[in-house]
């Protein structure tokens, strides 16, 4: 083979080996994002399924800081009546007050003392008593609900930042690697375009060579060009 062909199969084999590469090199970059993406998919499964853990407690919180606001009046006077009606009308208020009204009536009883003003007194006084124990009690189990509440909003919120910062750090993988695949296939289209101008230029120096004005060669002996 002449000097010539030599340097045109050469080119020619540069071409389809720099075909080959590029889309070696576009079929990594698909990987890459695919499995980018995948990443991204779990991370936004793994954090929906922390919310749905999450939500009852969020919930709960969020309306025993609404019953607390109503019983100390940040509600407006209407939903503290409100509330303080709740009690008094509650199952364990009415056992309790009727329970210990009938214990100081027992004991007045035993002692002769059942019309007596301190039995009058205590009878009034036992009442309000009660309530505000039960209420002081309620607000603070009302307390360590809202404190739940806080913590899981505050997880909610944590975790939030930390799988948004995950699917952004994914995101430039992805973007990186599909970047990288498109200008891999750009490289390739480049060399092969200058590869393509070497092999016109070897056959014009083939024919220039050739001499004695014979022309371009034609018929089967010509040189053909693939795509690629």
């Amino acid at each position: 083979m002449s000097f010539v062909g030599d340097a045109i199969g050469s080119v020619v084999g540069g071409i389809t080996g720099a075909k080959q590469a590029g889309k070696a090199a576009e079929k990594a970059g698909r990987t890459q994002a695919a499995a980018a993406q995948a990443g991204i998919d779990e991370q936004r499964r793994q954090f929906d399924a922390l919310v749905a853990l999450m939500t009852p407690y969020v919930t709960a919180g969020t309306g025993a800081i609404g019953e607390q606001q109503a019983l100390i009046g940040l509600e407006g006077p209407e939903a503290q009546r409100a509330a303080m009606a709740g009690f008094e009308q509650s199952p364990l208020f009415q056992s309790i007050t009727q329970q210990g009204e009938s214990a100081i009536l027992q004991n007045a009883s035993a002692t002769g003392g059942l019309r007596g003003g301190n039995v009058q007194a205590a009878l009034a006084q036992f009442r309000p008593q009660v309530l505000n124990s039960l209420i002081e009690q309620q607000y603070g189990r009302l307390g360590g609900l809202s404190t739940l509440g806080q913590a899981a909003a505050a997880g909610q919120g944590a975790q939030g930042m930390e799988s948004a910062s995950n699917i952004g750090n994914l995101l430039a993988n992805q973007g990186a690697a599909t970047a990288g695949g498109q200008i891999a296939r750009g490289n390739v289209a480049r060399q092969t375009f200058g590869d393509l101008l070497a092999i016109g230029g070897a056959a014009a120096s083939a024919g220039a060579f050739g001499g004695g004005g014979g022309g371009a060669p034609t018929g089967g002996g010509g040189i053909k060009f693939a795509n690629f």
